[in-house]
């Protein structure tokens, strides 16, 4: 299958450092790029076909991204060593410091995607994954793929259907796959997508998500979310925001002199026989009895 990638890409202070390797492949084309940058560098991207970046180094601290416009608010955040873009999904980029990086792009033609995943997840599962956008730090194996994929994209030495394969590894590796609820009863949830459940807690202010948000929030039904959150964490998904809202509440009364009652009603508790009471089952102490402890300390 014969593919040329069709995205609009606009960028201003990326500068590549070394001739840009590409090679097309069945459905898909890698692209290895080499570049610097100048604090203020920015970039826009969209493609009506999906595609996948990794990058050789930690580029979290010098870019960050957005899928709602330049400087988007709450949704800026650090970029990813490993990212999975769904077709259509547009990306705003910004560096906020000089730096140096190195990446793999691999476009691939939505249909030929959809065509390597459906036979062993079925079409439906199969185009739910594809709309997943995946965001981690955690490239592990991925980056050993990548670079795989790099030597053959730079100094291509085998069949082409070598390189076709790393492809389709890397992209599964990535994906946000759903498993059977039936053959899946030890899942458990990605260290991406405990992160996204963490970053949302920490958006929010600590206070209380529904599960059905807790569940949207990692792209899974309430049932399934329910039921592998207890096997990654050992605790119900209320169980655990409380024990979030508990830590806050012990960073707020270590930092400052708010009362129990203010911090109540910061954090979403009914009240503050309500905060009390939480704080007492997860900690063992009360809070006024936590806190002048910790002063004493």
């Amino acid at each position: 299958m014969s593919y040329i990638p069709s995205m609009t890409a606009y960028t201003e202070g990326i500068t590549p450092t070394a001739p840009v390797k590409w090679r097309c492949l069945d459905g898909a084309v890698g692209v290895f790029w080499q570049a610097s940058c100048k604090v203020g560098a920015k970039g826009y991207y969209v493609s009506p076909d999906p595609r996948v970046m990794i990058f050789f180094n930690d580029i979290s601290a010098q870019f960050r991204m957005s899928n709602h416009g330049e400087g988007a608010g709450r949704d800026l955040r650090r970029m990813a060593r490993a990212i999975y873009v769904p077709a259509g999904v547009p990306m705003w980029t910004s560096a906020c410091a000089d730096h140096r990086f190195s990446h793999v792009d691999v476009h691939i033609h939505r249909d030929r995607l959809l065509k390597f995943l459906a036979p062993s997840l079925g079409t439906s599962a199969a185009k739910t994954a594809l709309t997943r956008p995946v965001e981690t730090q955690d490239v592990g194996a991925i980056e050993a793929l990548a670079s795989l994929l790099v030597a053959e994209v730079e100094n291509p030495s085998k069949h082409p259907v070598y390189a076709e394969s790393l492809v389709g590894s890397l992209v599964t590796g990535l994906l946000d796959i759903p498993v059977d609820e039936e053959d899946g009863w030890n899942y458990k949830l990605s260290q991406a997508q405990m992160g996204k459940l963490v970053a949302r807690a920490q958006m929010e202010g600590g206070l209380k998500l529904t599960v059905a948000e807790m569940a949207t929030t990692v792209g899974l039904s309430e049932s399934w979310f329910n039921k592998v959150f207890k096997n990654t964490t050992g605790q119900t998904p209320l169980q655990w925001q409380l024990g979030r809202r508990v830590e806050l509440a012990q960073r707020i009364m270590l930092e400052s002199d708010m009362t129990v009652t203010d911090i109540a009603a910061k954090l979403g508790f009914t009240d503050q026989a309500h905060l009390t009471k939480t704080f007492r089952q997860v900690v063992g102490d009360t809070p006024a009895a936590w806190r002048r402890m910790q002063k004493a300390r």
